[in-house]
């Protein structure tokens, strides 16, 4: 299938887990490399989608599991969120859900999303997004790039989250999903030449596979990520949304 063709059967799908799992999916989008802005041709379809139970559903004592995990092979990776789940995130100003909320690419959408969203962007501590893209890049950085060969596409992996902590520095808010944006709004003039070129095989090349480490962005990464905890760690914390804002949000959206 092309991917016009792959995009109406998701929609399909979608469809199909609001029948057979008895909810309503009130967002879903695209939330990996597609979305970033830098998949191969042959790229997975990494979907996610938040949704809604009945009002008895959230009333029962024997507890609903709050993630739905629907498929998962070379083409689809489709899983989903429960939304008293993802308010609960939202206190903890999980950087997952801002990305959700801000991706390019989406499947679906209603206004009991638009009621969501009043609250996320209040929800977003700076600190706390510094410390989980931090995080995300120095595991990458430590599994993924550190022998004489590496996989190149993990490069991004790791480059991506750099952006994001500089983007949260700039501006004090989510970082957007679009790699470009990022490398347009934070990446030094230097070190563009290098990642324009790898970012230019990642998205002509199936699989662009292994490669000689490329000193001058390692030790671009690694620079970045000491001074980047080093800020990091100065920042002041700021309070989590209030529960009673979220708890607005959920009552609403159940009809209570």
């Amino acid at each position: 299938m092309n991917e016009k063709e792959i995009i109406s059967e998701i929609k399909n799908k979608l469809d199909e887990i609001e029948r057979k799992e008895n909810i309503k999916i009130i967002h879903c989008v695209e939330s990996g490399s597609r979305a970033w802005g830098f998949a191969s041709p042959d790229s997975d379809f990494d979907v996610r989608f938040i949704y809604v139970r009945k009002l008895s559903d959230y009333l029962r004592l024997e507890r609903t599991r709050d993630v739905i995990e629907w498929e998962l092979n070379d083409v689809y990776d489709i899983n989903g969120w429960d939304i008293k789940k993802v308010l609960e995130l939202l206190h903890k100003s999980n950087p997952t859900l801002f990305e959700w909320n801000s991706s390019p690419l989406v499947y679906r959408t209603t206004p009991e999303w638009e009621t969501v969203r009043t609250v996320i962007n209040d929800s977003f501590m700076s600190k706390a997004g510094m410390y989980h893209y931090l995080s995300t890049a120095k595991s990458n950085n430590r599994e993924f790039l550190q022998s004489r060969e590496v996989k190149l596409k993990k490069y991004f992996y790791v480059l991506r989250p750099i952006l994001a902590c500089k983007w949260i520095l700039d501006r004090g808010t989510p970082p957007p999903m679009l790699f470009s944006e990022l490398m347009d709004a934070e990446l030094e003039q230097d070190m563009r030449p290098a990642v324009e070129k790898l970012l230019e095989a990642k998205m002509k090349t199936p699989e662009i596979g292994k490669g000689k480490r490329i000193d001058e962005l390692n030790e671009y990464i690694d620079r970045q990520l000491e001074e980047l905890k080093h800020k990091a760690d100065s920042m002041n914390g700021e309070k989590p949304v209030e529960w009673h804002r979220l708890d607005e949000v959920f009552f609403k959206l159940l009809g209570i």
